[in-house]
């Protein structure tokens, strides 16, 4: 009979290494999304921004909006300028397309006085936004030509109330220290995991993920289920939370928009405390998913992290634990690989896989920090500080 600590380890990488294999296959199935040819479009978009202090990047998102392919006078950009203190607002302004607006939250209500700015910015653009269905990405994101072209096609072609799409991080630049591209490098890799889980359980209705960098959903359906009510005193969530209130509300019209030309990109954090700030405020809504499985999910990767750090602790006092810990980091690094190489090849990522086995002690470090302290600790964003 195998003694606990074999069982216990057992039981969590082998279910943990199949649920990998799970993933892989769905994502496998799942279709990539081409437009029909010749498509006429006749759905309005509105694309929400919200932007905070974003002088930075705000203009280099603007300008890549602009750039759509679909037609001009099928969509409007209203970027949501929340209580910025730099020079956001001017920038906007200096745009001269007719089809983009301002939108000044202070306008809308005065500052510190609620936890959740993002939600109330998106909601306060819905209110005033004129499209059919609404599309929002970040202030720091750039999306390609052919992002809402595509979002349209998929939405005109099948009709789904809410759809989930696909965010990568920038590549590393070259003038970069080793350090920091192996730091932008760490949380590609672990964003892909995410991303590929995103597409692979939204496909398969298994349990639903996204993230707000690029989300289109249904004004009526947004409408339908009282928009953010219920959650907007929770600071993040208006991507997972809301597409949990909709799923809920109109059940199988979820959809994932898996097509490499609506790929939007963003940037990973500059810095070690803005990185665990960031999965902090990730982890910090996991016990708030209303969905079962998700919830299941979520704890069962975190208990075998913490396993393995567990592990790590103990082979310093016996050469068999050391054995059993490169066992399980085998398992576990064979069946995320295998997972990950489709999705790495999906985002035309794959040259980063060779740091992927270097990384593994950082990662499960993190994990197990950012979610102890997503449940017990507080987070800074946006210069704001949120329990």
């Amino acid at each position: 009979m195998l003694p606990a600590i074999e069982i216990i380890t057992l039981l969590l990488l082998l279910p943990y290494t199949v649920l990998l294999f799970y993933y892989r296959h769905s994502w496998l199935q799942m279709k990539e999304f081409f437009p029909p040819e010749n498509p006429v479009y006749t759905t309005f978009i509105s694309v929400i921004v919200p932007a905070r202090n974003e002088e930075k990047n705000i203009r280099a998102c603007i300008h890549s909006i602009m750039q759509q392919t679909y037609p001009s006078d099928l969509f409007e950009l209203i970027i949501v300028d929340d209580h910025s203190t730099d020079a956001t607002a001017d920038i906007v302004l200096s745009f001269p397309q007719k089809n983009i607006y301002l939108l000044q939250l202070s306008d809308v209500l005065p500052n510190d006085i609620i936890n959740s700015y993002k939600k109330k910015a998106i909601e306060s653009a819905i209110k005033i936004s004129k499209g059919s269905v609404i599309v929002t990405t970040d202030a720091d994101c750039i999306v390609k030509p052919q992002w809402l072209e595509q979002i349209a096609a998929l939405y005109e072609s099948s009709g789904p109330v809410f759809m989930a799409a696909p965010v990568c991080y920038f590549d590393f630049e070259k003038n970069d220290s080793s350090l920091k591209k192996f730091f932008k490098i760490f949380q590609s890799l672990d964003f892909l995991s995410l991303q590929g889980i995103t597409g692979a359980s939204v496909s398969r209705q298994f349990h639903n993920m996204c993230n707000g960098a690029n989300l289109g959903y249904e004004k009526k359906a947004f409408e339908a289920v009282n928009g953010f009510e219920g959650i907007d005193n929770i600071a993040s969530g208006d991507d997972m939370l809301l597409l949990y209130k909709i799923a809920k509300k109109f059940p199988g019209k979820i959809s994932y928009l898996k097509s490499g030309s609506a790929i939007v990109y963003t940037k990973s954090a500059e810095s070690l405390s803005a990185f665990f700030h960031q999965r902090i405020r990730w982890a910090s809504k996991a016990s708030l998913y209303p969905d079962a499985k998700i919830t299941t999910v979520l704890f069962f990767v975190y208990f075998a992290n913490v396993w393995l750090l567990a592990l790590s602790v103990l082979s310093f006092f016996s050469i068999k634990y050391f054995y059993l810990l490169l066992a399980a980091m085998v398992l576990k690094i064979a069946g995320e690989l295998i997972f990950l190489f489709p999705v790495a090849g999906f985002f035309d990522k794959k040259k980063l896989l060779w740091w992927f086995i270097p990384s593994q002690p950082f990662h499960i470090l993190y994990t197990v920090i950012a979610g102890l302290l997503g449940k017990f600790g507080h987070y800074t964003w946006k210069g704001r500080k949120v329990k």
